[in-house]
């Protein structure tokens, strides 16, 4: 599956360190994968002064390079994808609601779906066994600060957009959309989510052909 070149984060003068339930939920993870508290707030330094580059996400895996007084180092970490069989549920649970993928394609996450995904058997958001990582320093803990650093902007980007948190989970935006798209038969769908969705995939191809890339799946007539 295609990777994800998400741009360089700005520095940032607040010391706010989530502001969403989800943000939340994403950070007590990393603070959990955290070896030392020492380590943390120097991640956070690395992180809200810009020292982290470009983050690319894909299902299972992001890596990005981070630079300190010592030099540029590159990270790479992992988080565990669903099954396909969670993949399935997931996307169920999606598409229960059709408010669901329209406040998804707003920067939502509601926190209903994650709820009824999780009586599904669905673990959305990581804990902090979960994220692995591995870095080109020679810090002896894992996660070392320059893996705390991307974790952290990482959070930031989920925030922004929890499709990041869907495609690291192995469940990309248009994998989803196409899914919601395709699931039933048109006698059977619900006007509501086939509306969302079809708006969507119209939104989606507009963005790519500004840009010049090949075109998604059109929506059907």
């Amino acid at each position: 599956m295609a990777s994800v070149l998400h741009p360089r984060v700005a520095p940032r003068r607040s010391t706010a360190r989530a502001a969403t339930w989800w943000g939340k939920a994403w950070v007590r993870a990393v603070e959990e994968a955290a070896y030392a508290e020492g380590d943390l707030r120097a991640a956070r330094t690395l992180a809200r002064n810009g020292n982290v580059g470009q983050i690319s996400t894909e299902p299972g895996r992001y890596v990005a390079a981070v630079e300190d007084a010592r030099g540029v180092w590159t990270v790479e970490g992992s988080i565990p994808v669903l099954d396909p069989r969670d993949v399935d549920a997931l996307v169920e649970t999606v598409a229960a609601e059709a408010g669901r993928v329209a406040a998804l394609l707003a920067g939502d996450l509601p926190h209903t779906l994650v709820e009824h995904a999780e009586e599904a058997g669905v673990e959305l958001l990581p804990y902090g066994g979960e994220l692995g990582s591995s870095c080109t320093c020679d810090h002896w803990a894992d996660p070392c600060v320059h893996a705390l650093a991307v974790l952290q902007q990482l959070a930031w980007l989920v925030e922004a957009d929890p499709f990041v948190l869907l495609q690291l989970r192995g469940l990309p935006r248009d994998e989803l959309l196409a899914r919601l798209h395709a699931r039933t038969e048109p006698a059977e769908q619900d006007p509501d989510l086939d509306a969302a969705v079809e708006a969507a995939l119209y939104a989606a191809r507009l963005l790519t052909d500004a840009a010049g890339d090949p075109e998604p799946p059109a929506p059907s007539g």
